[in-house]
C-alpha cells in the first residue's frame, strides 16, 4: 500500500490534536482531546507530562481508528506543541516533577533581574529575543534560587513537543527555534556559550539537549511507542519547530515574494514579520520580542502579546455569570451568535480596554509582570456591546503596537486562530493596521506546519518553500482591505492606547503591592 498521509500533532495549551494530510496538503481527518493543567496559589501553572503523552497516544490512536490502514499509509509524523515552560526528565527519561508552562508566573523577580543584568544587552543581541518569565532561562533561574532539588534529579530540561518526541523516538533533542531564542545565537541557529554563561546558567549547561532540525532529520518511532499508537515501528519522526512558528508555516507566512505579516489571534497573540535572513532581523531598543528560525534560511520575527482571545473569554465569561445569577443558563459560546453584528454597531472609543488580562502580566511588545488589563474612558452612556467593542478593539490596538516594535508594518497581514473567523474583529484589525488582511482557509495550522516539516525531511518536497506553495497557497483567502472611513479612528485611538499603557505602570506597581499585603 502507498505510504500517502503525513501525520501532523500539535499539543497546545488547550487541546491536543492529531491531523491526517495528504501529500497535497489536503486535511483528511482530525481528532482532539482537552488539555489539562493546574493553577498553583503562587502563581505556578503546571501539566502532568505522564498525562500529556497519555493524551497524545489516545488521539492518534482515535486518528487510527477513523482511518482504516493509517498504519500501512502513514509516510510519517511531526510533531510541534505549546512553547517555552520547562518540563524536566531524569536520567532514565521519567518526569521529575510535572512540566511548568509558558503561563507560570513565578518566576516574575528572575526576569527582571536578568532584564536588568550586565550582561542583558548581548544576551539579547545574541538571542534576538527579549526575557520574560515564561521562558525556561527564567524558569530554571528560579528553580535554582528556590527548588535546587529538581534541578539536582534532572538529566535533560525539554519542552513540551519534545517531552513527545522523546516518548516517540527515544531521542532527547530540542529544535532551532526553541533551543535558539532561549539560549543561542540566531545567526548559528545554535547554542551559544556567552549567553548561557551571562544567563547565569553555565552550571546547567549539561541540561540542554542538542539542537535537531526536523526538516534535515527524522528519528525513527521506537517499538514501545508503535505498540501504543498503532502504528509501525520505525516510522520515521520529525521534531518540529515550536506551535507559533509551525502555524506561521501552515498559515501563509513563508513567502518569499510577498514578504507579509501574520497574526495568531488565539489564547495568546502572536505577531510577526517575514525576514528573508538573519541580516535583515531588526532587533529594537526595548529589547523584546522574539527572534525565530524557519526551516531554510529566513526567519519569523515576532513580537507576543500574553492574552488575546483570553480577554474575549473573560468578557463573556462575565456576562455568562450575570445571567447565571438571574436563572438564564448560557454558554460562552452561545453568546458569539450575532454578535458580529453588534460589535460594528457599538461605538469605536465608547471605551478604550487594554488587553493586558493574563495573570503573567505582559511580554510584548514590553515586557512587564505586574500589567493587568483596564478600561478606560467610561461614562454613563457607555452600554454593554460598546465595552465588549472595546476589548475587540484592544486586541487590535495590541497588535499594532508589537508590529510597530518590528519596523513598517508588512504590506499584508495574514490571520489564524480562532478569533480570525470574526469578521468583525478582521475589520478592526484592517483598519487600526490600516493593512489589508487574509485568512487561510485551513482550520489545523499548527498541525500543518508540523506536517510539512515532515514531509520536506522525507524528500515529498524539495523545500519548504516549495511545500508552501503547494499545501498553503491555494488556501489564502482574498485580501480584505481596510475601511477608509475607520483608519483614522484607529489612529486616534492608538495614541490614546499608547498614553494609557505608557502612564499605567505605577498604578500596577501599588495595585500588586497591595494585593501581596493583603495575601
Amino acid at each position: 500500500m502507498t505510504r500517502d498521509i503525513l501525520i501532523g500533532v500539535d499539543a497546545g495549551t488547550s487541546v491536543i490534536k492529531a491531523v491526517a494530510f495528504d501529500l497535497d496538503g489536503r486535511q483528511i481527518a482530525v481528532e482532539s482531546r482537552r488539555n489539562h493543567y493546574r493553577t498553583l496559589p503562587d502563581g505556578g501553572v503546571e501539566q502532568d507530562m505522564r498525562r500529556t503523552w497519555a493524551d497524545t497516544v489516545a488521539v492518534i490512536r482515535a486518528l487510527a481508528a477513523r482511518l482504516p490502514g493509517l498504519a500501512d499509509r502513514a509516510l510519517a509524523i511531526g510533531v510541534t506543541g505549546q512553547g517555552d515552560g520547562t518540563w524536566l526528565v531524569d536520567a532514565a527519561g521519567a518526569p521529575v516533577h510535572d512540566g511548568w508552562l509558558w503561563l507560570d508566573a513565578r518566576a516574575a523577580a528572575e526576569a527582571r533581574e536578568l532584564d536588568r543584568s550586565p550582561g542583558i544587552e548581548e544576551i539579547y543581541r545574541l538571542t534576538g529575543t527579549g526575557v520574560n518569565l515564561c521562558q525556561m532561562r527564567s524558569q530554571l533561574l528560579w528553580m535554582k534560587r528556590h527548588a535546587p532539588e529538581l534541578l539536582d534529579r534532572a538529566a535533560t530540561a525539554l519542552h513540551c513537543k519534545e517531552w513527545l518526541y522523546l516518548n516517540l523516538t527515544g531521542v532527547r533533542a530540542s529544535d532551532p527555534t526553541e533551543a535558539v531564542f532561549t539560549f543561542g545565537d540566531f545567526r548559528t541557529r545554535d547554542y551559544s556559550d556567552v549567553v548561557i554563561a551571562a544567563l547565569g546558567l553555565a552550571d546547567l549547561r549539561h541540561l540542554l539537549p542538542p539542537v535537531v532540525d526536523g526538516a534535515r532529520c527524522a528519528h525513527g518511532l521506537t517499538p514501545p511507542a508503535a505498540a501504543a499508537l498503532g502504528l509501525p515501528a520505525g516510522l520515521p519522526v520529525s521534531l518540529g519547530y515550536v506551535d507559533v512558528v509551525c502555524t506561521a508555516i501552515g498559515a501563509g507566512l513563508l513567502d518569499p515574494g510577498a514578504e507579509p505579516g501574520f497574526s495568531v489571534i488565539g489564547s495568546t497573540g502572536m505577531h510577526m514579520r517575514f525576514v528573508p535572513d538573519a541580516a535583515s532581523v531588526r532587533l529594537n531598543p526595548d529589547r523584546t520580542g522574539y527572534t525565530m528560525a524557519l526551516p531554510g534560511r529566513a526567519y519569523a520575527q515576532m513580537q507576543t502579546n500574553m492574552a488575546a482571545t483570553l480577554n474575549i473569554d473573560w468578557a463573556l465569561g462575565l456576562a455568562v455569570e450575570m445571567l447565571a445569577a438571574e436563572g438564564v443558563t448560557r454558554r460562552p459560546a452561545e453568546l458569539l451568535a450575532g454578535l458580529d453584528a453588534r460589535l460594528e454597531a457599538a461605538r469605536p472609543g465608547a471605551a478604550l480596554y487594554h488587553p493586558y488580562i493574563s495573570s503573567a502580566g505582559e511580554r510584548g511588545p514590553f515586557t512587564e509582570p505586574m500589567a493587568r488589563a483596564s478600561f478606560t474612558g467610561l461614562d454613563q452612556n457607555t452600554g454593554w456591546f460598546d465595552m465588549l467593542r472595546a476589548v475587540y478593539d484592544g486586541l487590535a490596538l495590541a497588535a499594532r503596537d508589537c508590529f510597530a516594535a518590528m519596523g513598517p508594518v508588512p504590506s499584508e497581514i495574514r490571520l489564524s486562530g480562532g478569533a480570525a473567523r470574526s469578521g468583525a474583529l478582521r475589520r478592526f484589525l484592517a483598519a487600526a493596521l490600516n493593512r489589508p488582511v487574509r485568512r487561510v482557509a485551513r482550520e489545523e495550522a499548527g498541525a500543518a506546519g508540523a506536517a510539512m516539516i515532515a514531509a520536506v525531511a522525507q524528500g515529498v518536497f524539495a523545500d519548504i518553500e516549495d511545500c508552501a506553495r503547494a499545501w498553503v497557497t491555494p488556501a489564502l483567502q482574498p485580501p480584505e482591505a481596510p475601511d477608509p472611513a475607520l483608519v483614522p479612528v484607529y489612529d486616534a485611538l492608538y495614541e490614546a492606547y499608547l498614553a494609557g499603557r505608557r502612564a499605567a505602570p505605577p498604578a500596577w506597581a501599588a495595585l500588586a503591592g497591595m494585593r501581596k499585603a493583603l495575601t
